[in-house]
């Protein structure tokens, strides 16, 4: 699935993007030139508290940017609770959750601020003339021997907005978490593992579910985790929020 993003999403609902194109998509947009150090702010993230099933695997921090037609600046807006109904999320939706902000020299650093022109692109591409209300998701998930980590505890599913990036940041010491993409008839359409930095999952969140496998570690006597940043795009309403 080495084809134009933005053409498979239109034709499939989703893009499996393997690091060496995803990377030359992002330069496209910006500079990588701080990639290590922002790769190195998943070490710094502060653990979930909202997980319903218990799990302490998950660590988080979370941050609202805005786009309009029209404005070039992506503007980071006020923090603000991430929330998501029951239908979406049937285990810790239904409740505001308020994570820890991204800090905001990440927010503010060039591999982010690439991602988010690049997202931005590709997204206005797809649906033209839109507000977008954007989130964005550093997530860490962790796992040992006995207890594997969960990237998608709610299962499969879709995440309540238009359009869904998922970029691989750094794997160390897993196994699995492979990721699967189905119709909305459950038909599996496709799977693959995001395994190398840059990798990348793009989905049409109308289109499709996802979901990925439990991770574990390879070796047990040594810390394992799976970082991502997880990017979701959302058409503004009149009046909403941020």
């Amino acid at each position: 699935m080495s084809d134009d993003p933005g053409r498979a999403i239109a034709a499939r609902g989703f893009a499996f993007v393997p690091a060496a194109t995803m990377r030359a998509e992002l330069l496209r947009h910006g500079a990588l030139d701080d990639w290590a150090r922002f790769a190195a702010s998943w070490n710094e993230l502060g653990r979930d508290t909202y997980m319903a099933d218990g799990g302490r695997y998950r660590k988080r921090r979370f941050a609202v940017f805005t786009a309009v037609p029209g404005e070039p600046a992506i503007p980071r807006a006020p923090h603000q609770p991430h929330y998501q109904s029951r239908d979406y999320n049937p285990l810790n939706g239904g409740i505001a959750r308020w994570f820890e902000p991204i800090r905001d020299d990440v927010a503010a650093s060039a591999s982010f601020t690439t991602i988010l022109r690049f997202c931005r692109a590709l997204f206005d591409g797809l649906c033209p003339n839109v507000a977008w209300h954007i989130e964005a998701h550093q997530f860490r998930i962790e796992a040992r021997a006995d207890a594997p980590g969960k990237p998608t505890p709610e299962g499969l599913h879709r995440d309540g907005v238009d359009y869904v990036l998922v970029l691989m940041i750094g794997r160390e010491n897993i196994e699995r978490g492979e990721t699967s993409i189905h119709a909305l008839d459950g038909k599996l359409l496709g799977s693959f593992t995001l395994a190398a930095p840059f990798d990348a999952a793009l989905v049409d969140d109308h289109r499709v579910y996802h979901g990925v496998t439990p991770v574990a570690p390879v070796d047990a006597g040594a810390p394992s985790h799976r970082d991502v940043l997880v990017v979701t795009f959302h058409r503004k309403t009149a009046g909403a929020k941020g």
